[in-house]
């Protein structure tokens, strides 16, 4: 058996963490071949029963690929030192056409095509184990969120993803989730992102407002996700909906174009996958699939097509692209799309949108 030292970026670093502490359930490490081509080509890990939609992988340079054999170690480095072990189950060879598959495109403007792009196609799988232990604290755990829900009295959860502050499309889906389950519980993602986008700092700046003056104090909890977007949209939305059934909650909102960027995918592209999925499997979380909210100028209220006659012709959409446009030219958004009270907490922000 032989070590080989590889050194990880924080994104890679933020897998490990979320292996170990069993948000990336089933999961025990990286994915050797058997899972990967599985996950790629079928949605479901190897053993054909659970759900898995977005590979998760170890890439190495040439070097380590070509010497590593099954039950050599790596140690692997974080800026310089070691943080985990991985034991070596495998090794194998990414293509363009399997990220082609994943992501629906290899167009390098997609950032989480020009993300896999940006790493060596080597990977090698096997199981981890942080070693260095200080990188837990403050991680989300899933036995903790389950004990906050118990404690809560709540027997039914709807998590709601996000990485843009509240507006009223979100808030209006959030309602209907209070309606159908007896705790809401916002989970925000507060890894990498790309540029652009609203910083964590405004995120929870806005919920927190969002919390504090509207909705029931005691029907709510709000808690960071710390994982990268892939903006893999369709395979991530039920990506999303397999983490947040591993943090405890029993409902998952899965919206227009969820986690989708720069029109890549259909706006309900995501719900038609989850819904061939819950046929064909058990998600072992129930998915609420809504159509998008907007202003309807007729109604005078948020609406979606669902129950409004003039989606084509008295619609004004609400988004978090339209959002960040007027934000970023120094507008405020109209108070049908947010809430001055949320603006105000985003203006309060020292950072409100990732400059790289």
């Amino acid at each position: 058996m032989s070590t080989y030292q590889v050194p990880i970026s924080d994104k890679t670093l933020q897998d490990i963490i979320n292996i170990e502490t069993g948000v990336l359930y089933p999961l025990r490490g990286f994915m050797a071949e058997d899972d990967f081509r599985s996950v790629v080509d079928e949605y479901v890990l190897s053993n054909k029963k659970d759900v898995f939609t977005i590979p998760v992988t170890l890439d190495v340079d040439k070097k380590v690929y070509d010497a590593v054999t099954e039950e050599d170690k790596l140690e692997l480095l974080y800026e310089g030192r070691i943080v985990a072990e991985q034991t070596v189950t495998g090794k194998y060879e990414t293509t363009d056409e399997d990220w082609r598959k994943v992501f629906a495109t290899l167009d390098l403007s997609h950032p989480g095509v020009a993300n896999e792009k940006s790493k060596s196609p080597y990977r090698v799988g096997g199981i981890t184990k942080l070693t260095e232990r200080s990188f837990l604290e403050g991680a989300l755990k899933p036995e903790e969120t389950k004990k906050i829900f118990r404690e809560k009295g709540w027997k039914t959860v709807v998590g709601f993803q996000t990485r843009n502050p509240v507006h009223k499309a979100h808030e209006h889906i959030q309602r209907i989730g209070l309606e159908v389950c007896d705790g809401l519980f916002i989970n925000p993602l507060i890894g990498w992102k790309k540029k652009g986008d609203f910083t964590q700092e405004a995120v929870i700046a806005a919920y927190t407002r969002m919390m504090d003056e509207f909705y029931p104090k005691d029907r709510v909890y709000m808690a960071g996700l710390k994982t990268q977007m892939r903006y893999a949209g369709p395979r991530e939305a039920v990506f999303h909906a397999i983490i947040r059934r591993n943090l405890g909650c029993t409902h998952f909102i899965i919206g227009r174009d969820h986690a989708g960027v720069g029109g890549f995918y259909g706006a309900y592209d995501a719900h038609k996958l989850a819904k061939k999925l819950a046929e064909r499997f058990e998600l072992g979380i129930e998915l609420l699939l809504t159509r998008e909210p907007y202003y309807c100028n007729k109604c005078r209220q948020i609406v979606t097509d669902k129950h409004c006659a003039h989606y084509a012709t008295h619609r004004t959409e609400i988004s978090g692209t339209i959002i960040r446009k007027y934000i970023s030219e120094g507008n405020m958004p109209d108070e049908t799309m947010m809430r001055h009270e949320i603006f105000d907490a985003i203006l309060n922000c020292k950072e409100i949108f990732i400059e790289e």
